[in-house]
C-alpha cells in the first residue's frame, strides 16, 4: 500500500459518517459499501461531505447537483463528473488511493468542452478550457474542438460565433495566459450559442465527375451563386475540394462569387469567407470541405448593395464601377509588387474626399499603371479605420455598426489579396471606396483627433485604461489617455494586451470582436514598415479601436464573471467562502 492513505476503520466510518482525509477526499459508508470521491462538488466547489446519500446517489446541497457514488457520474449535465479514487480494505482499515481513477485528464476535458458545446452550457465550457490551457494544449488546438463542431451543428452554415472565435484564435499572441483564456472562452461560447437549436448540418455529395477543370466549376459555381442556388452550389464546391483544388484556388472561385454583386450583404459575407479560410490553419485536412462549404448558404438570402438606393442616387455609382470593372478586365492588371501608382497620402484622401467618380478613376488607373492591389487595399482599410476615429459621437449610436462594417470588410479585401491575387478581388476595393464615400456624413462634424501635447516624461500605466473604460462616453478620454501613452515611449505590446481585456472582460457584441481583431492584424501588417505615413498608420489603427471599444464599454459583464469561476475553482479556491 506504498503511498497510499489510511482512512480509519470500516467500524468507524460507519459509525460516524463521512470522513475526510488528505488530498481533499471524502470517503462514505453505504449501503454496506466503502466509496472514496473528491471532496469538492466539481459544479462550484461547494464540499460533498456536507450533502446527502441516500439510494446510491450523493446530493450537494449548494445547489443540487446529484452524482452516483459509485462512479462519480453526475444526473446533472451542468455539474461535472466527481472524480473517484480507488481503495481496498485489509484487516478491517481502509487505504485510498491519492490519485483519482480518471487517466487521460487531456481527452477527458475535450470530451467535455465538446459536451458543453453541444448543450450551451457557458461554465462547463469554460471549465473545460481552463482545465486544458493548464494542461499545456495550444490555444487553437482547443479552438478546433469548437470549429469542427460549429461547422458541422449550424445549420445556416457559416455565423457570427465561429468568426468570433476565428478572431479570437488569430490574437492569442497578444494577450496574457488570463486573456487567452478569455478569447477561446468568449469564442466558444459564442459558437454553442449560435448552433443551439439549429440543428446538424450535412454536406451533400461532389459531382461523380472530378475531372472537369477548375475553370469550369469556377463558372458553375458563379451561376448557381447568381440565381441564389447553394444547393447546387454546394455540390461544385465540394467536387473542386474532392479534386485537390488548393486554397488559392478555392479561395479565388468563392471570393469572384462574393464580389460579382457589390458590397455583399454590408460585407459581412467577404469577411466571412476571410475568416473561413483563417480557420483551416487550425483544424485538420479532412474538416477543410465542412469549413468550406459552411459558407455558402449565405448566399441564399444576401442583399446586394447595387439595389440599394443609397447607391445609385444622388450619384450613380454603380453603372461607374461596372464600367471600370469591364476596362479592368478587358486591359488586364498584373499583381503588381509596387506602390499604389499614386502618392499614398493622395490616395487615402481621395478616398476619404467626396468625389467618388474621382476615386474610383484614381483606383482604376493606378491599378492599370501596374499598381499593387495587396498596397492599394491596405490604404483602402486604413482610411476606414480613419473614419471610425474621426466618428462624432452626436452620431446616432447605431452608426458606429457602419463604419465599423467598412472596415472589416476592407480588411478582408486586403487579407484576401494577400492571399490570391485573383483579379476578381479587386473589385473588393472598389466596394470599399464607395462605402467609405457614402460613410462621409458620419464624420460631419469631424471628431478631432487628440493631439500628442499632453505626452508626459512617466510612461502611463495601461491598467489606467481599464479604469476609464469603467465609465459610460468615455470615447474622447480613452483616445487622449492612448495617444499620451504612445508620444510617452509606451510599447504596443502591452497596450494590445490591455485592449484586449478591455474587448473580453465585456458581454460584447459580435461587432466589438471583429474591430479588435481586424484593427489588430492591420497594425501588424503596417508595423513591419518605417517611416512617417506607417507610423501614423499604426496610431490611427490604435485610436480607432480604443474609441471603437470605448463606446461599446461598459456592459453587465456576466460572460467573463463565469471564466472567472472556473479558473478560481481550478486552482481550488473555495467559491462558498468570503474572499
Amino acid at each position: 500500500m506504498n503511498g497510499w492513505i489510511q482512512a480509519g476503520s470500516v467500524e468507524e466510518l460507519r459509525n460516524q459518517g463521512p470522513k475526510l482525509i488528505k488530498g481533499g477526499i471524502v470517503v462514505f459508508y453505504h449501503e454496506d459499501q466503502v466509496h472514496a470521491l473528491d471532496n469538492r462538488c466539481p459544479h462550484l466547489g461547494f464540499p460533498l461531505h456536507m450533502g446527502s446519500l441516500c439510494n446510491g446517489i450523493l446530493t450537494c446541497h449548494w445547489h443540487h447537483a446529484r452524482f452516483d457514488v459509485c462512479s462519480g457520474g453526475t444526473l446533472d449535465p451542468w455539474a461535472d463528473d466527481v472524480p473517484v479514487h480507488d481503495l481496498t480494505v485489509h484487516d478491517g482499515l481502509i487505504w485510498v488511493n491519492p490519485s483519482s481513477r480518471n487517466g487521460n485528464q487531456v481527452q477527458l476535458y475535450k470530451d467535455r468542452l465538446l459536451s458543453g458545446l453541444e448543450q450551451n452550457i457557458g461554465l462547463v465550457i469554460a471549465k473545460a478550457i481552463v482545465g486544458l490551457m493548464e494542461a499545456g494544449v495550444p490555444g487553437k488546438e482547443i479552438a478546433a474542438v469548437g470549429i469542427e463542431f460549429g461547422v458541422k451543428q449550424r445549420r445556416e452554415g457559416w455565423g457570427s460565433g465561429l468568426t468570433i472565435l476565428t478572431a479570437m484564435t488569430n490574437i492569442l499572441p497578444k494577450l496574457d495566459k488570463q486573456g487567452q483564456i478569455l478569447a477561446l472562452f468568449q469564442g466558444l461560447l459564442h459558437t454553442a450559442r449560435d448552433s443551439a437549436g439549429s440543428g446538424t448540418r450535412f454536406l451533400l455529395d461532389p459531382l461523380p465527375n472530378t475531372d472537369v477543370s477548375i475553370e469550369r466549376l469556377t463558372e458553375w459555381y458563379r451561376e448557381c451563386i447568381e440565381v441564389r442556388d447553394t444547393r447546387g452550389a454546394e455540390r461544385v464546391l465540394l467536387t473542386a475540394v474532392q479534386a485537390g483544388a488548393d486554397e488559392s484556388r478555392l479561395f479565388s472561385m468563392m471570393s469572384m462569387a462574393a464580389t460579382d454583386h457589390f458590397y455583399i450583404n454590408g460585407g459581412h459575407t467577404l469577411d466571412f469567407h476571410n475568416k473561413a479560410f483563417e480557420s483551416l490553419k487550425y483544424v485538420g485536412q479532412e474538416q477543410r470541405a465542412d469549413v468550406l462549404a459552411s459558407l455558402v448558404p449565405m448566399f441564399g438570402n444576401a442583399s446586394r448593395s447595387e439595389e440599394l438606393h443609397s447607391w445609385q442616387s444622388p450619384v450613380n455609382l454603380v453603372q461607374p464601377l461596372k464600367e471600370a470593372f469591364e476596362e479592368l478586365s478587358s486591359k488586364g492588371i498584373s499583381s503588381g509588387k509596387g506602390g499604389p501608382g499614386i502618392g499614398e497620402e493622395e490616395l487615402l484622401q481621395a478616398l476619404l474626399g467626396d468625389d467618388p467618380l474621382r476615386t474610383i478613376r484614381l483606383l482604376k488607373e493606378a491599378l492599370l499603371g501596374g499598381a499593387s492591389p495587396v498596397r492599394i487595399s491596405q490604404i483602402a482599410a486604413l482610411a476606414a479605420a480613419e473614419r471610425i476615429v474621426r466618428f462624432h459621437i452626436h452620431n446616432d449610436f447605431g452608426d458606429w455598426i457602419s463604419v465599423l462594417h467598412t472596415f472589416t470588410h476592407a480588411h478582408a479585401v486586403h487579407e484576401g489579396l494577400i492571399r490570391s491575387a485573383d483579379p476578381g478581388l479587386v473589385r473588393g476595393i472598389f466596394h470599399t471606396a464607395v462605402t467609405i464615400y457614402l460613410d462621409r456624413f458620419l464624420n460631419i462634424p469631424a471628431a478631432p483627433r487628440p493631439s500628442a501635447v499632453s505626452a508626459s516624461e512617466e510612461v502611463p500605466q495601461p491598467l489606467e485604461l481599464l479604469e476609464i473604460l469603467d465609465k459610460q462616453q468615455q470615447v474622447a478620454p480613452a483616445a487622449a489617455w492612448v495617444m499620451r501613452y504612445l508620444h510617452s515611449g509606451g510599447k504596443p505590446e502591452p497596450l494590445f494586451n490591455v485592449l484586449g481585456h478591455a474587448l473580453l472582460r465585456e458581454d460584447a457584441e459580435f461587432h466589438s470582436f471583429q474591430m479588435y481583431e481586424a484593427a489588430v492584424a492591420e497594425y501588424d501588417r503596417w508595423a513591419s514598415e518605417s517611416g512617417p505615413f506607417a507610423e501614423k498608420a499604426c496610431e490611427t489603427l490604435i485610436l480607432a479601436v480604443t474609441r471603437y471599444l470605448a463606446a461599446h464599454a461598459p456592459t453587465s459583464r456576466e460572460l467573463p464573471h463565469t471564466a472567472k469561476i472556473a479558473w478560481r475553482l481550478h486552482r481550488g479556491e473555495k467559491l462558498f467562502e468570503e474572499e
